[in-house]
């Protein structure tokens, strides 16, 4: 059933990359709005892309040699979190559209488990070494460079098939880069949100605001018979509705009986806190 969160998760992917023509062209496009950050994982260099990645903005002012705090994309990440928290890795992020098209593909399916759940962690340590680390020492984007599937799919493909001359560069690192995302695709078609769940630093960042986000889901405590079909029914690794894995995506609300779990309204918390 095709349901309105995906009709905006297609909107959202269509938006962020209408600049159909750079797709014709080989062409990126650094128009004004290329200063403004996506709310999730978009590639900077994809041909379609009106805004930029805000992980490849943070490496990107992370590896100049005379480092300067990047007040404006960490303030950017703070009000993305402080609003939605991961809800953006369910509506607003164009890989995780993707992640859950991959997923309908009529393979066998791995489902959570107690090892999943461990490997959720591993998205912490990458945010870590590969997006924080790796920039300020070795002064390269290392997230971007060694890791990132979105952007070898989003840009690396589509620009070396528009451009001869990039063609003739093709070396070792942009054969790594197709490999993962080549297991990133399987992966994916077998576990829900394989990328989303164990890998994305960016869903890592919004996690640390899920609980307190002025938007995303709640369950009303006085309602709540703690049956834990909820957990149960949700394919990420909660342990809970709107913890670290909570994407909010609110599907977990038609297993629910008593109708205790729904969209947060902020002006209720308001007025129930004054």
């Amino acid at each position: 059933m095709i349901t309105k969160r995906k009709y905006t998760q297609l909107l959202a992917a269509v938006i962020l990359n209408s600049n159909f023509n750079g797709f014709l062209t080989g062409r990126i496009y650094k128009g004004d709005l290329k200063g403004v950050c996506a709310p999730g994982l978009n590639c900077y260099s994809c041909p379609g892309a009106l805004a930029s990645c805000p992980l490849g903005s943070l490496q990107s002012a992370l590896v100049k040699p005379s480092f300067k705090f990047p007040f404006y994309i960490a303030g950017t990440l703070l009000l993305f979190g402080v609003l939605f928290g991961r809800m953006i890795c369910s509506f607003l992020c164009p890989f995780g559209f993707l992640q859950e098209l991959l997923y309908k593909i009529p393979l066998p399916k791995i489902k959570k488990n107690r090892f999943t759940r461990i490997l959720s962690y591993l998205k912490y340590l990458i945010l870590a070494v590969f997006v924080i680390g790796i920039p300020l020492v070795n002064l390269a984007p290392g997230f971007c460079k060694y890791i990132c599937p979105a952007g070898t799919l989003e840009a690396g493909i589509p620009l070396t098939l528009a451009d001869q001359n990039l063609r003739a560069q093709i070396g070792f690192l942009f054969s790594w880069k197709v490999f993962v995302l080549v297991v990133f695709i399987c992966v994916c078609a077998m576990v829900y949100r394989g990328f989303c769940r164990f890998v994305c630093p960016l869903g890592a960042i919004y996690s640390f605001f899920n609980y307190t986000s002025f938007f995303g889901v709640e369950v009303e405590k006085d309602k709540c018979t703690g049956c834990n079909a909820c957990v149960k029914y949700c394919k990420m690794d909660v342990l809970k509705v709107g913890d670290r894995e909570c994407i909010s995506c609110g599907e977990c609300r038609v297993v629910c009986k008593n109708k205790a779990i729904r969209y947060k309204n902020p002006l209720d918390n308001f007025v129930r806190k004054h």
